[in-house]
């Protein structure tokens, strides 16, 4: 075992199956990658890739890919939602993770989230009375200013 390791560098016999499969692949990796304009990610890379003939699992072109440092074009924009200023002070937690109420009206919760569209994000805030379960309060806003988490609020 140890000389057959040792023996690797210099004769490509001894490697094992898997890397020598592994050189093949990327090869054909490499090659159906920069047909396509270098956008394929390894789905579509591994679709071609059985198309021509080839059989292997998704996660071997995905890790094939990982290795040569390929990445397909991923589409849209990603949208940082929260930028968080450490110096800040932070409100105190009132509800304490108790989300009971024995009463309407006896606790509110709020809290706002963002919403991909065809034409961007909006983000929505919404009031939820504890008891009921159900939202009293509700807006819509193009810009996540925190003047709309009171409009649903009033």
């Amino acid at each position: 075992m140890y000389y057959t390791h040792k023996a690797r560098p210099r004769n490509l016999d001894c490697t094992p199956p898997r890397l020598q499969r592994d050189r093949e692949l990327s090869k054909e990796t490499r090659r159906v990658y920069d047909e396509n304009f270098p956008v394929y990610g390894a789905r579509k890379v591994w679709r071609q890739l059985r198309r021509e003939g080839f059989t292997m699992a998704r996660c071997t072109v995905e890790r094939l890919m990982r290795a040569m440092g390929l990445q397909g074009v991923r589409r849209g924009t990603r949208c940082r939602t929260t930028v968080a200023d450490g110096r800040a002070e932070r409100p105190v937690h009132h509800v304490n993770r108790q989300f009971t109420a024995t009463r309407p009206n006896q606790r509110w919760v709020a809290d706002f989230t963002s919403v991909a569209t065809g034409i961007g994000f909006v983000y929505v805030a919404f009031v939820v009375d504890v008891f009921a379960r159900r939202i009293i309060g509700w807006r819509v806003a193009s810009s996540m200013k925190g003047e709309f988490v009171l409009d649903a609020l009033e």
